[in-house]
């Protein structure tokens, strides 16, 4: 693999990791599932996390056909989706959770009452694959065939990790503690913004190489 497929894989990867932040998201995995046993949170886990990684690659894959639909363009997608990715990695800078990436109390109570269908919601979407990821996954894969193909795989190579946070979730929160979670919350949130940023500047550049069309 050349240098610059790994230097755009690490990118990718580090881009979905920051996004779907999945240390942050060990100790809401185990909320929702608290008073399961092993086997159903592990069953849980698996089926949230092979829908969200559905979700990703469906519009990794189709973002383009997406566009043509509806008559978009990829810099006013950028630039929308830049704000979006913007907005939660502020809210995250400040210690919060953002509503576009985390349910309402009141859903994950009802989501309770169901067992294995906190799986799809809120788990799969929004907190795994929320809109900021998604945003994410079309702006890596716009560039072509391989593009999507590497972000495809760098997703799930993301699913694998967190598969993995989650089944040993109750031990990794005891050993980094919660203060620890806080400040890898807002590092995350850090990244999260560049990368928003980022976006945006890619959409207004591409806007103004079209002269405004």
């Amino acid at each position: 693999m050349e240098k610059g497929v790994l230097l755009q894989a690490a990118s990718i990867f580090m881009g979905f990791f920051a996004m779907m932040n999945p240390v942050a998201n060990v100790p809401i995995f185990l909320g929702l599932t608290s008073g399961y046993d092993d086997r159903t949170r592990a069953a849980v886990a698996l089926k949230s996390l092979l829908l969200a990684f559905l979700i990703v690659a469906v519009f990794s894959v189709a973002g383009r056909a997406i566009f043509q639909l509806f008559g978009l363009t990829l810099a006013a997608f950028r630039i929308s989706g830049g704000l979006l990715v913007f907005l939660i990695g502020f809210h995250m800078l400040q210690g919060d959770l953002s509503r576009v990436h985390t349910p309402r109390e009141e859903v994950r109570e009802r989501s309770k009452e169901a067992e294995l269908g906190i799986a799809v919601t809120p788990l799969a979407m929004p907190i795994l694959a929320g809109p900021g990821t998604i945003a994410a996954a079309m702006s890596f894969s716009a560039g072509g065939m391989g593009d999507v193909v590497l972000t495809v795989a760098m997703f799930g190579v993301l699913c694998v990790i967190t598969y993995v946070l989650f089944l040993f979730g109750e031990k990794f929160v005891i050993y980094i503690g919660e203060s620890a979670l806080g400040v890898i919350t807002r590092m995350m949130g850090l990244i999260i913004t560049v990368i928003g940023t980022q976006m945006v500047i890619e959409g207004v550049l591409a806007v103004v190489a079209l002269g405004g069309k």
